[in-house]
């Protein structure tokens, strides 16, 4: 197991394989998964397996699980990948317990995955993509240092569009 990254009140690092439960347990709380892509089980154990092998390969992109610093408690995932096939642009997302909302979780989170993906010099850009409705995570992209532009759109869905690029 490799740490990514740690802040204040949160270690980010990569799953391990007995972790799996944890993980698809998760996205099994309706509140959490509203705003997420609808997978089922299969398709999560499959993302899950995929992150995994992911590790042996880059450090810069991938899913990592985020992991309270003091009990070492699950707190959600987070990932970098990525982005429509455009070099050096990479998308953040991620997905917290509902019990860790409301604390400035998800923008700690969201300021430090920003700064390990532009830490990486072949990443010029990073994005994110929100639903309209989760304004909460609209929010937290803000804080964190992205900028609303226009909107995208994938799979024929309108998205909020956020993104930084690098300082040169």
């Amino acid at each position: 197991m490799s740490m990514i990254i740690q802040t204040p009140r949160i270690i980010i690092r990569e799953f391990l394989p007995e972790e799996q439960e944890i993980y698809l347990a998760h996205f099994t709380d309706e509140r959490v998964a509203l705003y997420l892509p609808r997978r089922n089980r299969d398709e999560r154990i499959v993302i899950f397996n995929n992150a995994l092998k992911q590790y042996a390969i880059t450090k810069t992109t991938g899913t990592w699980g985020m992991f309270n610093k003091i009990n070492g408690e699950f707190m959600g995932s987070c990932l970098l990948r990525p982005f429509n096939d455009e070099p050096g642009i990479v998308e953040l997302g991620y997905s917290l317990e509902q019990k860790y909302w409301g604390q400035g979780l998800a923008t700690e989170m969201a300021a430090a995955m920003i700064t390990h993906g532009l830490s990486d010099t072949n990443v010029t850009e990073i994005v994110a993509v929100t639903v309209f409705e989760n304004s909460g995570s609209q929010r937290v992209l803000e804080k964190a240092g992205l900028k609303r532009t226009d909107n995208f759109i994938r799979n024929g869905e309108e998205l909020a569009f956020f993104r930084q690029k690098t300082v040169i």
